[in-house]
């Protein structure tokens, strides 16, 4: 995908000229770990993140945020051994707030969470310029039938991120469904940030949904991979930031360690939002034929919708791939309780 001049210049060149409004961000192409098998390994990779914080921050004293890949400390392996397993308040996240507080820029990270009532979550988490924790998320949607995590069960949080700007975090396979972006952008995103540990036969999805959620959203987005080899796997980089029209600003390699950053104007999505008519699509979903009648239709006519909303998500076709076994997983019996407690099927296709 080559890069039009004009959409690299609005980039600020990546930061180097940053405008009052401007929020720099640098998105990390962090080398895929051979093996961490070990607290001691865990511990090394952890402090190879931290250094990451320090070097993008000399690298470029304008960043405002920094933001690391899924699996930027377990690897690739799906291993649930405990030695690897992190906690929200554990020893890694204390090393991530006090290298954020340190080097002032705000911060975003990934850890596989231990969860005591079931398989570990999958889980980021962003610090800001003190230090302090200010967004939590846990994985919605697990790269099944890979993936082993526990179901996310605290939505899609939006915060107040740098500069103010309204700034979302989901993780990888996430952004593969379409309501994940608009549900982001729906309470307020106007950045989302989306992690990943994707190899390359992803490579093409990867660029087309980064890019759609950006466009039917009038949201920039962006997102960033590990990159390079562990012995067996090979993860892409493609670190990419998408303007909120869909365009492509900045586009990385598969270098790994490279730090890609571009300069994001979150008060041109503003503008953009309450102003453009043509394709301003977060706002006409809910507003459907507003030329026709006042104020266009509210309904909801989508049958997906209210079918999930019900619990009745019913497909009109068998799906023969239904657990983890074809990846070495044994069938779960545990059903999910969600975040209310209540067990939840799925309708039909359970």
């Amino acid at each position: 995908h080559p890069i039009k001049k004009e959409e690299t210049m609005s980039s600020g060149l990546g930061g180097l000229n940053k405008s009052p409004n401007g929020v720099v961000i640098g998105l990390v192409q962090l080398q895929l770990p051979s093996s961490v098998q070990t607290s001691a390994e865990l511990a090394a990779q952890t402090a190879k993140v931290v250094a990451m914080v320090a070097k993008a921050k000399r690298n470029l004293p304008t960043l405002d945020l920094v933001v690391f890949p899924e699996y930027s400390l377990q690897g690739l392996s799906m291993s649930i051994a405990d030695e690897i397993l992190c906690d929200r308040c554990g020893p890694e996240t204390a090393a991530f707030a006090a290298a954020c507080r340190e080097n002032e820029v705000w911060g975003c990270f990934s850890i596989m969470e231990r969860n005591e009532g079931g398989m570990p979550y999958n889980s980021g988490l962003i610090y800001d310029d003190k230090g302090t924790e200010v967004l939590y998320y846990r994985k919605l949607h697990p790269w099944i039938p890979v993936e082993p995590w526990e179901p996310g069960d605290l939505g899609i949080p939006v915060i107040d991120g740098p500069k103010n700007c309204k700034l979302s975090l989901i993780i990888c396979h996430d952004g593969m469904f379409p309501e994940m972006a608009r549900e982001a952008a729906y309470k307020g995103a106007e950045i989302m940030l989306r992690t990943a540990g994707y190899t390359a036969p992803i490579k093409n999805s990867w660029h087309f949904t980064n890019q759609a959620n950006a466009f039917q959203n009038l949201m920039c987005t962006a997102s960033v991979c590990m990159c390079g080899s562990d012995g067996t796997f090979d993860s892409m980089g493609q670190g990419m930031f998408c303007n909120f029209d869909g365009e492509v600003l900045v586009q990385g390699s598969h270098r790994p360690d490279e730090i890609i950053t571009c300069e994001l104007r979150p008060d041109l999505v503003r503008e953009a939002r309450v102003h453009w008519g043509v394709e301003n699509n977060i706002y006409q979903f809910g507003h459907r034929g507003y030329v026709a009648v006042k104020g266009g239709a509210t309904d909801c006519p989508y049958t997906f919708m209210t079918d999930l909303a019900k619990g009745q998500w019913n497909l009109p076709w068998d799906v023969k791939v239904k657990d983890g076994s074809s990846c070495g997983f044994d069938p779960p019996t545990r059903l999910y309780k969600g975040a209310s407690g209540g067990s939840k099927t799925n309708g039909h296709d359970a």
